[in-house]
């Protein structure tokens, strides 16, 4: 109940009490007055029945201005008071009160303010200290921001659970879908599997937390991956440590290799159309040698056609060679990216993929001195769980052994087991279908790994031991000491950064249960034709930012101009300031309302007046599909939870209440930052009125009188 509504309540049970009263009191008095006394008030009541009436019209009257005066000057201004001073110290040090009712309250007021000044100075001076002795450690930090800042190569920092921490321009510019794609946006507390495999993440971590436990050098993976944008991206994954050597998170380097390889692509289809064309040259000059060999009496004439044929053959070859060299210098020889490993640790990495996903018993015997390889290890597993499902499947096979031997300037890895060979026809089939076991593995097939490798696979019996197995070739190489390069630097400001995520809890569906100061949210608003969402107005602009672990992220802003397809009144330009030659060429609120819903994935939605902007959303879900179920809060609503007593829930008021300062008021994306800053603030104010989780905010929000508005 709003103050106005207890008032008259109080007011009217106060009448019917003073009424109650009289009359119970001429009830008690009447039985014990005599005859004549009872005639007497009779007569008076009848002689002044006028003036009996008049009072009991005006008593209410007079009642209410005394008590009006009475609330007005003891009753309303402590209460407000008190909301004043909670905002002073918790969101607002430097508001001031300026309170009204009686002198003994002016009084007060005054105190609290002379009081709030001196902690302020004393605020001050504790923080000037904090901030002397803290120099340091930001000195620190701003060098570790500069420098990932400033490297030349795309940067991610994520946590654990594959939480964006961190990213350069580099990295948002190389990971950015386009509107076709519809890949997954980057941004702090966005989730990284949107953008990289998470099966690819996951597998570089257990190769990085197989290395740690033995104490490897250099415990990073590499694996290459394709962006949503297609560009093929290898990546580089180090650990981010804490004191007892866990992984508390992970650092990607990415760097796009499409050129690297379509350069290597091209030196290969030269190679093939340069050994076709030489082929018929070579094949004529072998045969003129030859016959001159053979034949050493020939004449002259038959020996000059002979020499002129080999010298024609030998200029073609020279031209050919000259122009090939000359159009594909700039082609550098690259094989497919791999990586340099153990041979023990990629047999250890396939016996636990093997035993997790098939539940079959696994062996492993490697060569008595370590082996290098040069492979794709991701790819490998994926082999290997492949092969090993189709035996399974086909051939009943329980138990296997992965074996690794030196041949030559390759390796023999075999996967041996007991009984019937595989048929060559399977083998032929196996190899040319994508490594896809139980929805999960890779597009690639077995033929196309062994290409990538430079390798052969082939399937054979040793009738010795009447052990069949599988056996892929792979190269072999030696671990190479690790370089500096120096490069020139190139200008790459991070947007923002917040080590703090580190400890940031998981998403989870059970957002009510989550308090506040843990949750990412949106805040939005919309800017429209008119106010009247039912009967045809339409949004005209949409602006929002991300508030993540309790700062405001204007720079992941989303800020757009809608074309609604209808005329656009003067009066609702003299608000916004929008005009229809802005809206013209916008895209309109089909094309729009897919990138704004993805921008505010994994987020709480917050707006001031909210119902009035998701009306509008909710009336798109038919034309569009979008359904925004996130759930929401209203800084409007939020405000009466904070302050009933104030008699202004309007954004200025509010604003002003907090030390906001409001800048582009009425344009989607001010509003939005605004709206933003305050709800920040009121954080702290729901947690003085034990209102910690969402749950608990949506719940209070639900009992203000303006969650009752329709549009």
């Amino acid at each position: 109940m709003n103050r106005k509504f207890k008032f008259t309540l109080f007011l009217g049970a106060l009448y019917l009490f003073t009424v109650s009263a009289i009359l119970a009191g001429l009830f008690v008095v009447w039985p014990g007055l005599d005859e004549r006394e009872r005639v007497f008030i009779i007569e008076i009541y009848r002689q002044r029945e006028g003036i009996f009436f008049i009072f009991a019209l005006l008593l209410p009257f007079v009642l209410g201005l005394l008590l009006d005066y009475l609330f007005k000057l003891y009753i309303v201004p402590p209460k407000a008071l008190a909301e004043e001073i909670k905002l002073m110290l918790t969101s607002n040090p430097g508001h001031r009160i300026q309170a009204g009712g009686s002198s003994e309250l002016k009084e007060l007021a005054m105190t609290v303010n002379q009081f709030a000044d001196a902690h302020q100075t004393l605020a001050a001076d504790v923080e000037a200290k904090i901030r002397d002795a803290k120099s340091d450690t930001e000195e620190e930090k701003n060098r570790l921001a500069a420098l990932m800042s400033e490297l030349t190569q795309s940067v991610l920092v994520c946590n654990i659970e594959g939480r964006i921490l961190l990213y350069n321009h580099r990295a948002r510019q190389l990971l950015s879908p386009n509107p076709e794609s519809g890949g997954a946006l980057i941004g702090l507390g966005r989730s990284i599997f949107g953008v990289i495999e998470k099966n690819l993440i996951v597998h570089a971590l257990e190769n990085i937390e197989r290395r740690l436990r033995e104490e490897t050098a250099e415990p990073v993976a590499d694996f290459v991956t394709t962006a949503k944008a297609g560009q093929l991206i290898r990546v580089q994954m180090a650990p981010v440590l804490d004191r007892e050597r866990e992984i508390t998170g992970f650092v990607l380097t990415l760097e796009d290799i499409t050129r690297s390889i379509e350069s290597g692509t091209r030196r290969d289809l030269l190679l093939r159309a340069l050994t076709e064309g030489i082929r018929a040259s070579l094949a004529n000059m072998r045969a003129a040698v030859e016959t001159m060999l053979e034949y050493p009496d020939l004449d002259q004439v038959k020996r000059n056609r002979f020499t002129r044929i080999i010298g024609e053959e030998a200029k073609m070859l020279s031209v050919q060679l000259d122009h090939t060299v000359g159009e594909y210098a700039d082609s550098l020889k690259l094989d497919w990216p791999l990586e340099n490993m153990l041979g023990a640790d990629l047999l250890a990495v396939i016996q636990r993929k093997l035993e997790q996903v098939l539940g079959v018993s696994v062996k492993t015997q490697t060569a008595p001195h370590p082996l290098w390889l040069k492979v794709d290890s991701y790819s490998l597993v994926q082999v290997a769980v492949y092969i090993m499902h189709r035996l399974k499947d086909e051939f009943g096979v329980r138990e296997i052994t992965l074996k690794l031997e030196e041949a030559s300037r390759y390796a023999h890895f075999d996967m041996i087991w007991k009984g019937k060979l595989a048929e060559i026809e399977a083998l032929l089939t196996w190899e040319n279908e994508s490594l896809i076991t139980a929805g999960e593995g890779s597009f690639l097939t077995l033929k196309d790994v062994a290409e990538r490798h430079g390798g052969e696979i082939w399937c054979q019996m040793d009738k010795g031991s009447q052990n069949s197995y599988f056996r892929l070739l792979l190269p072999l190489t030696q671990p190479e000491s690790p370089t500096i390069v120096v490069r020139r630097s190139i200008p790459s400001r991070p947007e923002y950064y917040d080590f703090d995520l580190f400890h940031q809890p998981g998403q989870t569906p059970e957002l009510d249960q989550r308090r506040l100061t843990e949750l990412n949210y949106t805040v939005f608003d919309t800017e429209t034709t008119g106010l009247n969402p039912s009967y045809g107005d339409e949004i005209i602009s949409i602006g929002a930012v991300r508030i993540v672990n309790g700062h405001l992220l204007q720079h992941e802003a989303f800020d757009q101009l809608i074309d609604p397809h209808r005329s656009l009144p003067k009066e609702s330009t003299r608000i916004h300031g929008i005009t229809p030659q802005m809206l013209k060429g916008q895209p309109d609120i089909i094309q729009i309302l897919p990138v704004f819903f993805q921008f505010c994935e994994d987020t709480v939605l917050v707006a001031h007046n909210a119902a009035f902007d998701m009306r509008f959303l909710q009336l798109k879900e038919a034309t569009t599909g979008i359904r925004f179920t996130h759930p929401v809060l209203d800084t409007l609503l939020l405000s009466e939870v904070i302050h009933p007593n104030q008699e202004s829930h309007r954004l200025e008021a509010i604003a002003e209440r907090f030390g906001v300062h409001v800048i582009g008021r009425h344009t989607a994306l001010g509003d939005s930052i605004v709206t933003g800053e305050i709800f920040l603030k009121m954080i702290p104010l729901l947690a003085e009125k034990r209102i910690f989780t969402l749950g608990e905010a949506r719940e209070a929000s639900l009992k203000a009188s303006a969650a009752r508005a329709e549009y």
